[in-house]
């Protein structure tokens, strides 16, 4: 990533967390109709799961000026979802939700680069769980 994309999606998730609980809403409301065969891999909570997407996103976020020193627990996280029945398929209708609601939040501040930085990231950081997933099955 460059110094660039990074600045684009800190700044553009710092705008978000004042409303991450609302987002988080949106979030698993367009997750679960884009994808409704995930619905039933979220027991209890969806408030909570929300609080825990929101602050797993602020930590990746926040580590992106040093991936090495966050990949580590990207990886045990993609391990532990192999746990609850995620397979790799599932990381696609993720990461559209993820931008839906990075748009529907950001309205106009959400340009076409903005866009294009976080899906450079969300397939990173993606791609580092399905590796860590696929290796845990083998």
């Amino acid at each position: 990533m460059t110094p660039q994309e990074r600045t684009l999606v800190q700044e553009s998730f710092a705008a978000v967390r004042p409303i991450s609980d609302q987002a988080a809403a949106m979030f698993y409301d367009r997750l679960f109709t884009i994808a409704p065969e995930v619905k039933p891999l979220f027991k209890g909570d969806i408030s909570e799961q929300g609080k825990k997407l929101m602050q797993m996103l602020a930590v990746a976020v926040n580590g992106l000026n040093n991936l090495e020193a966050i990949l580590p627990a990207v990886q045990e996280l993609g391990r532990k979802h192999v746990d609850y029945g995620v397979t790799a398929a599932h990381y696609q209708p993720v990461g559209e939700a993820l931008l839906w609601t990075l748009e529907q939040g950001l309205g106009d501040a959400f340009t076409a680069e903005t866009k294009a930085a976080w899906e450079k990231t969300y397939t990173l950081l993606a791609g580092a769980m399905i590796e860590a997933a696929e290796g845990a099955k083998a």
